[in-house]
């Protein structure tokens, strides 16, 4: 039985009857503690390139960083030029606040990446999400960064539509939430090739839900 709090909202990967639509996520920005540790994880950690550097337009007195995620979508930083300490701690969490961040990455490179996050000193937890695999860290201000691949390939042009499928399968089989087994199923309605990646076994992580 799910617990769906809204049953009779649609979920569909249909274009809804708004008055536009956006084309895609152009960039995200948030606020930075300093230059260095900023380039230190993201550029040199999560290995995304540093595209552009200049002065805030609306703050002189702070640098605005652009990184490039890995597709050309863009995840800037404002940091003030004298900057702050980093803060590993927790962070507060609140309605309008960043809960996570979430980067894919290629399931085939997984073990470079979690020696790579443990020989930099960020400790990671490994998740089986059902339809996607998942690794959760920390970045140098204990804003949570998950690493997320999908079990399947899937392609860009047709994401929404597969997981909506995968939606609608595991509804209709009274799933708690969305399965391996559901989004092959989906893959195979849509009759796009099912081709699972490698990855190895892991907790859902979800209490609960095990």
């Amino acid at each position: 039985m799910t617990n769906d709090a809204s049953p009779d909202v649609p979920v569909t990967a249909d274009l809804p009857d708004s008055p536009f639509h956006t084309t895609g996520v152009d960039h995200i920005s948030l606020i930075g503690s300093n230059v260095e540790d900023t380039i230190g994880f993201y550029r040199d950690i999560l290995g995304m390139p540093l595209v552009l550097k200049q002065p805030n337009l609306d703050a002189p007195d702070m640098s605005h960083l652009f990184f490039d995620t890995g597709d050309g979508r863009m995840l800037t930083f404002f940091v003030e030029d004298e900057g702050h300490e980093s803060h590993r701690g927790p962070q507060r969490n609140g309605i309008g606040s960043v809960h996570h961040l979430a980067f894919r990455f290629d399931p085939e490179r997984i073990e470079e990446i979690k020696e790579a996050l443990d020989d930099a000193g960020h400790f990671f937890n490994e998740f089986d999400r059902g339809i996607f695999h998942s690794l959760y860290t920390q970045d140098h201000n204990g804003l949570v960064i998950e690493l997320a691949t999908d079990k399947f390939v899937i392609p860009d042009d047709r994401r929404a539509e597969v997981l909506a499928k995968a939606q609608e399968i595991r509804v209709e089989a009274g799933a708690e939430y969305a399965r391996e087994e559901d989004l092959e199923a989906a893959l195979e309605a849509l009759d796009i090739p099912v081709e699972p990646a490698n990855l190895p076994d892991a907790s859902s992580g979800a209490a609960g839900l095990e």
